[in-house]
């Protein structure tokens, strides 16, 4: 459950959009999007068909029949978000959100539990400036269930919230709201959005809201909301997936007809704020470099304008080679990283440059040359080819996007923001042939009328963190509310609510695409899933190595060789390289883990043959050309000193070498960075020497999933590859599965000074998974912490409102695993916080509080009754494959996991959890040690020892 800036969900991956919203003091708005009459986006091949009906009592709902998984997507959403809180009520929407996951009157307790018995995926809740959603996939034998429930926290509600449940999820909200703010950074979209608004405006205040409001709350404020906003009239349900409009049209009737419609609550008007003149601040903040903010308010949600903005920013700053990465990141080398992007809401949108500054540069020198790139590309224009690889790269990202049908950015999701936001579930389609029809006189047009003037920049410097204040709270009006309109009117429903839930009774099998094998002429292994979805192939080459083989070498070097193939390869150099990929709609990267290295690319089926070229030239080819190690090294070392600023990150740096000892293969970050001075005195030479001795044909295995037949891909992959062989000796990399455990607990402290949390982290080795008892204790995690409705989360986020959220995990690994619990809380409840989770620990693992037949069936339905639903896309199954790959697992695997997940008992998962050992944990602690230190001390878990973000003693 999470606040969530505006987005545009219709255009998924291609617009790679994410955060604000924002806008001003002059009124002005653009011209609305006529729909256009088309069958399916231009030139894609492919669409989201659907269906629709209303209810008599206004409930929208829309069809989408999608029957490659037997999954269906239920996706609802409200047309209230944080600009409709007046004066005083600031955060009610996010508010209220959480609350709607606490129960219903004729379902108490947890909203998540029927879900998790019949193993829902992505399931989650949303709240941002305009709306509020929930989603979850479900089995399609469970849609009744899943109906049952959205239908019942929409008309039976109310008596579900008290004071007890209001103050908890107040208390959940306000942890959420300190974890965002505990960041590098965290403060910033607070600032714009009240130098970008003026005071009264919808988007002046944030979608998290402020603690007075929050705790200004009462029982009758937050029933008054949910009258006003939460009626089937207010609201657009979509089903995606494995339904029909006939069956769609009689479930939802029997479950959703009977609620009344709530009142016709008015829609502010578009007020895009156009801002008349240029304004700046300066923020200082714990920080290790500075960052550049310049934004505008344009044009809103569903307007021509916001379709070719979209355009412009990606021509300026969406793409390796777009203006401003070209001149800041290659050329001057004054950032380390420099996006463009239109952030889009339904009052008016935000067009925002943000640049990270490289240390000694003055961000002066930045801020003039984004005005200069600007400047030159609204007046001289963009050239034909810079605009056809951004409608590439549109087009790439839509027919990827839609091979999901649910959670975020899915298909339901795509349909469901189009018909609230526009009233026309089609919208999508509008908006791509806008952009397809982009020319270079628009582009000037439309920047030269939203870019003019009115930006405000807001550049953060490094410093002592500034607190920003709360504005002065306000007594809130009276909500007014008027009488629902006699149009609406309700169908009787013979349901009987008092029988509870409707069980489900038989779940659909698990299917998985049969893997078929090959071997290359050089000595790959082949591994095909063929999955015809989508027009898209995804392969990845995967290598033994990874950050275990840079023992005995520098730190880091596994990921930075493979950061580094990308960046110009065979004939081409970085920027052409980039435009190469970028004009073929393919992605490709690489990245290593703690036992392998991976080489990727995804690409459009009807360009695999040149999308392929370039990808052999990365494998056998990379140039590692001087000048872009020096590029790549310097912003490498910059982000080492930004994970040093983040709490979770700081811990995943130090937390590898104290659990397993110097000179162990995986004590290095877990984050891959590796050791700062390591990476500056790696040398090119050093990093030809790893590829050629870790990349390499004979030792890889190439994993495919997509769109082709085994007897279309080996050719291709033979013409590519051709004369590709590996030189000298094969390495061989073995890493001890053996578990080392220290002899007692131990606490190390970081100092994080004027944290508002503390993240607590408290972690243990345990046995390979390729261990005969690995699954059992993955079972026992779930019980104790890998789920929401586990043991530490139920405990420090619902029962004691201290945390936004408690997990534990266990990460893959041919060698001793690490068990990592995390949990962010706050400041004032550290040391009671680390006693319950001591506490939790210790009566799981040593059988006082065994794990309860209940527990167990939970976590047994999330990992079984899930699995017919977690391979709807191609990259899900490739995820298996490799996996199958890394630890020599049989094709079959995932039905043979599956059986002993449904055969295992309490008393396996008991025996499994004695594997923890609650007396000899690693505690690593960020915080504030003024604030912290002395009671964490008082607790006597271990030795206590404050070290740096490095992991060295400090006195």
């Amino acid at each position: 459950m999470t606040t969530a800036r505006p987005r545009i969900a219709l255009l998924a991956s291609a617009m790679a959009l994410a955060l604000g919203s924002g806008l001003s003091l002059v009124p002005a708005q653009a011209q609305a999007r006529a729909p256009v009459a088309v069958s399916a986006p231009a030139s894609t091949g492919v669409d989201i068909p659907f269906e629709q009906f209303t209810l008599p009592n206004g409930l929208r709902v829309v069809v989408h029949t999608d029957r490659k998984a037997p999954v269906v997507a239920v996706n609802i959403w409200y047309h209230v978000g944080s600009k409709d809180e007046p004066a005083g009520r600031s955060g009610f929407a996010h508010l209220f959100e959480h609350l709607m996951f606490n129960g219903s009157e004729n379902h108490p307790g947890e909203f998540f539990e029927p879900f998790k018995q019949v193993g829902a995926t992505n399931q989650n809740g949303t709240t941002n400036t305009d709306r509020t959603n929930y989603f979850q996939n479900v089995p399609t034998t469970a849609l009744d269930m899943a109906l049952w429930m959205e239908s019942d926290r929409m008309g039976h509600l109310l008596g579900a919230i008290d004071q007890k449940v209001l103050d908890e999820q107040r208390g959940v909200v306000q942890n959420e709201k300190r974890q965002g703010e505990n960041q590098p950074y965290g403060q910033v979209w607070d600032r714009l959005n009240r130098a970008l608004y003026p005071v009264g405006h919808p988007y002046h205040h944030s979608v998290i809201g402020s603690m007075n409001d929050l705790n200004a709350a009462s029982v009758e404020d937050v029933h008054q909301w949910f009258k006003a906003w939460y009626g089937p009239n207010n609201a657009v349900l979509v089903l995606a997936g494995d339904i029909d409009l006939a069956t769609a049209r009689e479930k939802v009737t029997r479950y959703f007809g009977d609620i009344p419609a709530g009142p016709t609550m008015a829609q502010p008007a578009v007020n895009v704020a156009k801002r008349s003149a240029d304004t700046r601040e300066e923020l200082t903040d714990q920080v290790p470099q500075s960052r550049i903010y310049r934004a505008w308010n344009v044009a809103q949600a569903g307007s021509v304008d916001v379709d070719q903005l979209q355009v412009l920013a990606r021509v300026l700053g969406g793409a390796k080679s777009s203006r401003l990465d070209k001149r800041l990141v290659h050329e001057d080398k004054l950032v380390d990283n420099i996006s463009a992007g239109v952030f889009s809401s339904q009052l008016g949108s935000n067009f925002i440059v943000m640049a990270t500054v490289k240390q000694g540069v003055e961000p002066a020198q930045v801020e003039a040359i984004i005005d200069q790139e600007i400047e030159r590309l609204i007046n001289r224009g963009a050239t034909a080819a810079e605009i056809d690889l951004a409608k590439t790269a549109f087009r790439a990202g839509f027919v990827r996007g839609i091979e999901r049908i649910g959670g975020f950015g899915g298909k339901a999701d795509a349909l469901a923001e189009c018909t609230v936001m526009e009233g026309e579930p089609g919208c999508f389609r509008t908006s791509l042939a806008n952009i397809q029809a982009t020319t270079a006189a628009q582009l000037t047009a439309v920047g030269n009328k939203w870019l003019d003037v009115g930006s405000h920049t807001l550049v953060v410097v490094p410093g002592p963190r500034e607190v920003l204040e709360e504005e002065p709270a306000q007594t809130p009006a009276p909500m007014q509310l008027p009488a629902p309109e006699a149009r609406f009117t309700t169908t009787a429903s013979t349901l009987d609510r008092s029988a509870g839930v409707p069980r489900t009774e038989s779940f659909p099998e698990l299917k998985f695409p049969t893997a078929q094998h090959a071997t290359l002429s050089n000595g790959t292994k082949v591994v095909l899933a063929q999955r015809h979805e989508i027009p898209v192939v995804q392969l990845s080459y995967q290598f033994p190595g990874g950050f275990a083989a840079d023992q005995g070498g520098k730190q880091g070097t596994a990921s930075f060789a493979a950061g580094l193939l990308s960046e110009g390869a065979g004939q081409r150099d970085a920027l052409a390289f980039g435009d190469a990929l970028d004009a073929l709609g393919a992605r490709a990267g690489a990245g290593a883990s703690l036992d392998t290295l991976s080489v990727s690319l995804s690409a459009l089926r009807e360009n695999l043959a040149p999308s392929l070229a370039l990808f052999a030239d990365m494998l056998r080819a990379p140039r590692y050309e001087q000048k872009e190690i020096d590029r790549v090294r310097a912003s490498w070392i910059a982000g080492i000193k930004q994970e040093r600023a983040r709490p979770e990150a700081v811990a995943m740096r130090v937390l590898p070498e104290l659990l397993y000892g110097e000179g162990h293969p995986y004590a290095a970050p877990f984050t891959g960075s590796g050791n700062e001075q390591a990476i500056a005195s790696l040398s090119r030479d050093e990093l030809v020497a790893f590829h050629q001795k870790w990349i390499r044909p004979e030792h890889g295995t190439l994993l495919v999933a997509g769109d082709i037949t085994m007897e279309q891909l080996l050719p291709a992959l033979e013409t590519a590859l051709a004369g590709w062989q590996g030189q000298g000796e094969l390495p061989q990399l073995a890493v001890s599965t053996e578990v080392t455990r220290p002899q007692a607990s131990t606490v190390y402290l970081i100092d994080q000074p004027g944290a508002v949390q503390a993240n607590l982290f408290a972690a243990q080795l345990v046995p390979s998974g390729t261990d005969a008892g690995a699954l059992a204790l993955d079972i026992a995690n779930g019980v104790l912490g890998g789920d929401f409705t586990s043991r530490l989360n139920m405990n420090l986020r619902e029962d004691k409102h201290w945390s936004y959220g408690v997990r534990a995990s266990i990460s893959g690994a041919l060698g001793a695993r690490p068990w990592i619990v995390s949990a962010p809380v706050q400041i004032d409840k550290t040391a009671e916080s680390m006693a319950e989770l001591q506490r939790e620990i210790a009566d799981f693992a040593s059988g006082k509080r065994p794990p309860s037949e209940a527990e167990v069936a939970r976590i047994r339905a999330i990992q079984t009754l899930s699995l017919p639903g977690a391979y709807e896309t191609a990259s899900a199954v490739l995820s298996t494959l490799s996996s199958n790959a890394l630890y020599g697992r049989a094709d079959d695997y995932v039905f043979t996991r599956k059986a002993a997940i449904e055969a295992m008992t309490p008393a396996q998962v008991t025996q499994a959890a004695k594997g923890i050992d609650p007396a000899a944990l690693v505690w690593v602690v960020v915080g504030d040690l003024k604030q912290i230190e002395a009671p964490i001390r008082a607790l006597n878990l271990g030795t206590v020892q404050v070290i740096d973000g490095e992991g060295n003693p400090v006195k």
